[in-house]
């Protein structure tokens, strides 16, 4: 049985990106979840490499600490000047004396790069036992890219950059896609053997080549099904293209799995997220990060969820959640936010321009509209009153609110944390709760009514108001009066048994 070859890749992350105009370095620049070096370093993954360096140059300190959170097990090695790939790969070898086998050279700036493609380069490379391959491709325009030179024959002749090719090289639309797979023990040589006779004065690595067909070493080229996932970026403009391009790889990728996708124009959906069978996914949505939607939920329109979770069946619809959990069967939106660690049971309703953050709520439990929960645990059942605030900030701590199962709240209420509404209990509309409310116990915290008669009609004789209430007063003199001779108004509070004005105004 033979032996599993050893492997090291490389990753060229050491330019500038000077046309990015940006302070951050190019290979960190965003693209659907992953950076572009994220991308690169997801592709080389299936390849089990035992080392994977990283050449760093402009930005070494912010590309090292993005290693350490995506890769901490490759190792950053800096090249201080920037003097060609050549150079790139030498000092990147020099921190591998060990290497063995295969090394895999890629560029950092090729996101759309398949792991599958990676992986038949790598193989075909091994399985021919030759000493260098090319990855190529066959593109619409090779503009600024370095092309394949062949002998009549059709084997690799030589890789000619532009700015060195002839007239006629130019015309060749066969490109260096920049990836490639070497033997470690041929590529250390004909490094040592570079030149820096050229336009730009650098080391080229794609010089190793031609130092091995002179040599007789045995070279080779693999093309590309998709000349597509070869493409690089050189400004934002580019960038942008590729994140189209993404997009609707993802987007189909998804479609092809089950999932409705109602405008895959404008749905981006990272490469990290995931989607399940029979979901739907409306216009202008975007699902980032570890986001997953469970089986037949409906997301969107214009959603956006960031590392949150929504369950089998559920809805959100217009609203824009942050590290949340959306149960089964439960309803978001439209206008809500859901922030950090809200947590909604099965079939929890969040409504019209609620807010919540670091709040649970329960099975069944729903808060319909105008609402703010923070720092706050609501059972199952329950209901919360239009317009209601958890007030759970004093100025220098969170405290915690707790509102038990099949509870039912005002409208306009405040819960002035730490505070604790028993299973069963109401409070009244309009109520400030300072203190815990009894499990079924009726809270009621607000000042009495008092209506002052003829107001209107004394202090604003004249106005049109005050013609409505006379007329109102002459039009309904029986009903006035009865309420003059004790008639308990709707609402009051004196009464002490059974204070009305509770539940009968809270909302669903």
């Amino acid at each position: 049985m033979s032996q599993p070859h050893l492997r090291t890749v490389v990753v060229l992350a050491a330019g500038e990106g000077k046309r990015m105009k940006s302070a951050l370095p190019k290979v960190l620049h965003p693209l659907l979840g992953r950076t572009l070096l994220g991308h690169v370093l997801a592709a080389a993954a299936p390849l089990a490499a035992d080392r994977t360096v990283v050449v760093v140059g402009h930005g070494a300190d912010q590309v090292r600490a993005h290693l350490a959170e995506i890769a901490p097990e490759a190792t950053p090695v800096l090249q201080a000047q920037q003097l060609g790939t050549g150079h790139a790969v030498r000092i990147a070898l020099d921190a591998a004396p060990d290497a063995t086998g295969t090394v895999v050279v890629i560029n950092g700036d090729v996101p759309l790069l398949r792991p599958e493609t990676v992986t038949a380069l790598v193989k075909a490379h091994e399985g021919a036992g030759t000493a260098a391959t090319v990855l190529a491709a066959e593109v619409p325009d090779p503009a600024g890219l370095g092309r394949i030179v062949r002998d009549a024959t059709g084997r690799l002749e030589q890789i000619v950059e532009e700015r060195d090719a002839t007239p006629e090289q130019r015309a060749l639309r066969e490109i260096n896609a920049g990836i490639y797979a070497f033997d470690v023990v041929r590529l250390r040589d004909a490094l040592g053997k570079i030149s820096t006779d050229n336009d730009q004065g650098e080391e080229y690595l794609t010089d190793v080549f031609g130092l091995l067909n002179d040599a007789g070493e045995p070279v080779a080229v693999h093309v590309a099904a998709d000349h597509v996932e070869t493409l690089g970026c050189n400004d934002r403009v580019e960038l942008a293209g590729l994140r189209r391009l993404l997009r609707d790889r993802v987007n189909e990728a998804w479609m092809r799995t089950g999932v409705s996708i109602l405008d895959p124009q404008t749905t981006w959906i990272d490469v990290t997220a995931t989607v399940e069978r029979d979901a739907m996914i409306d216009q202008n949505t975007q699902l980032q990060g570890a986001t997953v939607v469970g089986a037949g939920a409906v997301v969107g329109p214009d959603t956006t969820l960031i590392d949150t979770t929504v369950g089998a069946g559920a809805t959100v619809l217009r609203s824009h959640a942050v590290g949340a959990e959306v149960g089964p069967q439960a309803t978001v939106g439209p206008y809500a936010y859901l922030r950090p660690e809200s947590r909604l049971g099965r079939k929890a309703k969040v409504g019209t321009f609620v807010e919540t953050k670091k709040a649970t709520i329960g099975e069944g439990s729903k808060v319909p509209h105008l609402s703010y929960v923070g720092d706050a645990t609501i059972g199952e059942h329950s209901n919360i009153g239009a317009a209601t605030v958890f007030v759970n900030y004093d100025g220098v701590q969170k405290h915690h609110t707790t509102i038990g199962s099949h509870a039912r709240t005002g409208a306009d209420n405040m819960f002035v944390a730490p505070v604790e509404v028993g299973d069963g209990a109401y409070t009244a509309a309009g109520s400030v709760i300072i203190a815990d409310v009894p499990p079924g116990a009726m809270a009621v915290a607000r000042g009495q009514q008092r209506n002052v008669e003829g107001w209107v009609l004394r202090k604003r004789a004249g106005t049109p108001a005050a013609e409505a209430a006379q007329r109102a007063r002459e039009g309904a003199s029986g009903g006035a009066a009865a309420a003059r001779e004790g008639e308990p108004i709707h609402g009051g509070v004196e009464t002490v048994g059974e204070p009305s004005g509770a539940g009968d105004t809270a909302t669903e």
